[in-house]
């Protein structure tokens, strides 16, 4: 992988000093800004463009979680929280953080939040290679750029281009998703499961959960429980929790099918 950019946000000067000197010296990266304030990290995000951001959580101007949700889903790197506060960690997962860090913390913690955070851009560079495939497929640069046809996705160091009707369902696992196909393949792929929601598109698939996302024309049936909630059953046979928060986005899809 190229050299990763960094940045670092936090109000504390010896708190951004103690984690630039416990960064791993076996790793390419290069600290391309320091900021004191949320303000100022939202505007040195979109300025320097870094891949990842270490991010405190209560700072003066905005908090860390408005910082997040400050920007558009486009430019927001990958985001490791770090912070002396353990009460913020489900809102924290809550806005697709990698990694949540307690202060204080040594060496080995931050090498494993900067790995995980690498991973994600690696996937997030995959991604985007796939992307750029499908526009060359769709006829990308012409007057009216047609939706491509498949999907292009990396999976064991080859590209596999999938119609979409090909896919019936995909998981999210770690920092990789499953592309569950019709033939009964899986495909395991170095990408997010919101990146591979956003290429699909929200017309034939839609989250169930947060874990999970379906084609809608493979849902056979809506099962209730004895608690209110639903299990949703595929044709294939495969059964997911609908998220509660989902539910009526999702009947809605149903409904206008």
């Amino acid at each position: 992988m190229s050299t990763l950019r960094l940045l670092i946000a936090d109000d504390e000067p010896l708190a951004r000093a103690r984690l630039r000197a416990l960064l791993p010296q076996d790793v390419a990266v290069e600290v391309v800004a320091e900021c004191a304030t949320g303000t100022e990290a939202i505007e040195a995000i979109r300025r320097d463009k870094p891949d990842i951001v270490f991010l405190d959580m209560q700072m003066p101007g905005c908090d860390g979680l408005a910082v997040v949700s400050g920007l558009d889903p486009g430019e927001r790197p990958a985001v490791v929280f770090v912070t002396a506060h353990d009460k913020f960690a489900v809102d924290a997962f809550g806005v697709r953080a990698v990694d949540y860090v307690l202060k204080p913390f040594d060496r080995k913690r931050l090498e494993t939040a900067l790995e995980r955070a690498a991973e994600y851009v690696s996937a997030r560079r995959a991604g985007s290679i796939g992307a750029r495939i499908e526009d060359l497929l769709a006829g990308a640069g012409s007057a009216a750029p047609r939706r491509p046809e498949r999907l292009a996705v990396k999976s064991d160091g080859r590209f596999v281009f999938l119609k979409y009707d090909e896919i019936v369902w995909v998981e999210a696992a770690d920092n990789y998703v499953v592309i569950h196909t019709q033939p009964g393949e899986r495909l395991m792929v170095r990408e997010t499961l919101s990146s591979i929601e956003a290429r699909l598109g929200s017309q034939q698939f839609t989250r169930v959960n947060r874990s999970a996302l379906v084609r809608l024309d493979q849902v056979k049936e809506l099962q209730p429980n004895a608690q209110g909630d639903y299990t949703v059953l595929l044709r294939q046979g495969m059964r997911l929790p609908l998220s509660r928060s989902l539910r009526g986005q999702f009947e809605k899809f149903l409904m206008d099918g």
